[in-house]
């Protein structure tokens, strides 16, 4: 009485993997994303705050928890959208091609040595 038939057994086994599996492309996928969209909490003179709604009584913790940048104005503290960097991204994408081309520089060097032994 306390097993399961084989079926049943599969039937849940095959309903657990999916959202395994997404959990894992999602772990994998939020950190390429973020390297390729860029954040920052920094605030120039022409940009408006766009208010992050995550709810009354807020402290600095929770705001930076669900990825929004905290305001102090007054005695009152708001939570607003983080801003694109713009200037992160184009540091990172000018190294990332700095650093492929370096692999394609070396890549032949490394090809002569090893066909020379």
């Amino acid at each position: 009485s306390g097993f399961a038939p084989p079926t049943q057994h599969v039937l849940e086994k095959s309903e657990v993997a999916p959202s395994k599996l997404n959990m894992k492309l999602k772990d994998v996928y939020e950190p390429l994303l973020s390297f390729f969209r860029p954040m920052t909490c920094r605030r120039k003179d022409e940009q408006t705050l766009i208010p992050c709604h995550v709810g009354e009584g807020l402290n600095t913790t929770e705001c930076l928890k669900n990825k929004c940048c905290p305001s102090k104005t007054g005695h009152e503290l708001k939570c607003y959208m983080p801003f694109k960097d713009n200037m992160q991204l184009t540091f990172r994408l000018l190294v990332l091609v700095a650093g492929g081309f370096l692999i394609l520089g070396c890549l032949p060097f490394c090809c002569c040595a090893c066909l020379q032994r």
